[in-house]
């Protein structure tokens, strides 16, 4: 992360503001203080060989095929993203396999859907039930580092935020899907960050909603009103997720951001609001957005058929966001409130499959029968 921003220079320092990004980067450091917690040693000796692995290496690990490709957006940011395009063994349906899209969250990455046992990944459940799947990367992580003319040792680079990532980034990703596969719509699973950045690019981007089958969102961020501190809050975080797999965990996560994202986070702390990147004076608002201050996003413009699940233990997508963020889905297809779960049971709770995945792969079987 960069943490020189353009446009940020002249902006009067707001105790606000450098407080709530501190709490967020806390959150974003849970699992490396988890480490210390659970006597987690990087220079010992790994109990699981993934944790050395790079995501393709993990991918055929177990056992699956993968492909690797590069995505351009169109402000010229290249995007590492993955396919599994059947399960193992047997390739399974012999007609072109529906084609679903998973996004991560939050300083994540795609390996957030493969870091468990094949039994207990739910972009390998997907492939061994006749699913086509396809995991992206957003800019800046660790797997979508490259530019075509920035070099990311630029304060260039790192000028974005949640903003680009659905103007840009989910356009190209889910264009090129499907251009490859040559179907008219995919399915898409968010977590996080990556529901927020859906709610954002299907409400403003109407084109792009209409090549959406059904949105699925785990743990649903759009305000965060209701977000805890999370440095008082990570004793919630659930042992037996981590108990052991916790190397694999700490070895792909946190994968990285900029700052201005966090930045963004911040501001929608304190707004309570789901709108774009304040750029900190009205001559850089009026260049980006023709207004003096940032754009509210309108989610209830959205009619992509929408499922939720959300955890009642959850201290970023708090269960009042959630319950405010409801009445807004105008195509609410299906919701569920699992009460132990947290932030991170959405890929890794050992009990996600029967909580989540089951229901999820029936309403994908569903769409397909009508």
């Amino acid at each position: 992360m960069h943490l020189k921003l353009p446009g940020l220079e002249d902006r009067p320092p707001k105790t606000w503001i450098r407080s709530q990004m501190w709490q967020l980067l806390a959150a974003a450091c849970w699992m490396l203080l988890l480490g210390s917690m659970y006597g987690y040693d990087k220079k010992g000796n790994n109990a699981n060989p993934e944790a050395n692995m790079n995501i393709s290496q993990i991918i055929s690990y177990w056992g699956y095929p993968y492909e690797e490709y590069d995505v351009t957006t169109k402000d010229g940011y290249i995007l590492g993203i993955y396919r599994i395009p059947h399960g193992r063994g047997c390739p399974g349906r012999t007609a072109p396999k529906p084609a679903v899209y998973l996004q991560h969250g939050l300083i994540a990455s795609a390996s957030n859907w493969i870091c468990n046992l094949p039994n207990n990944s739910l972009a390998f459940l997907l492939a061994d039930s006749g699913y086509d799947v396809w995991l992206g990367n957003s800019r800046g992580n660790t797997w979508s580092r490259k530019h075509l003319k920035l070099s990311p040792k630029s304060p260039e680079y790192w000028a974005f935020s949640l903003d680009e990532m659905a103007k840009y980034d989910l356009p190209a990703t889910i264009n090129f899907i499907i251009e490859k596969t040559g179907q008219k719509r995919l399915y898409y699973v968010g977590h996080s960050q990556g529901t927020t950045i859906a709610f954002i690019a299907f409400s403003t981007n109407p084109e792009l909603a209409k090549k959406i089958k059904i949105f699925f969102a785990l743990a649903p961020v759009v305000t965060v009103k209701y977000t805890q501190s999370p440095m008082k809050k990570l004793t919630t975080l659930s042992r037996r997720v981590v108990k052991s797999r916790l190397d694999v965990y700490l070895s792909h996560n946190p994968a990285g951001t900029s700052v201005q994202n966090m930045l963004h986070w911040a501001q929608a702390v304190n707004s309570g609001q789901l709108q774009a990147f304040d750029w900190g004076n009205s001559d850089q608002n009026m260049m980006h957005f023709h207004q003096l201050t940032p754009p509210l996003y309108n989610i209830t413009k959205m009619e992509v058929p929408t499922a939720i699940w959300n955890g009642g233990q959850d201290i970023v997508a708090d269960p009042k966001d959630v319950e405010n963020l409801l009445p807004q889905i105008a195509n609410l297809i299906y919701y569920k409130l699992i009460p132990h779960y947290n932030h991170v049971d959405f890929y890794l709770g050992e009990d996600a499959p029967q909580e989540i995945y089951q229901d999820l792969i029936i309403l994908m079987e569903e769409y397909l029968q009508n």
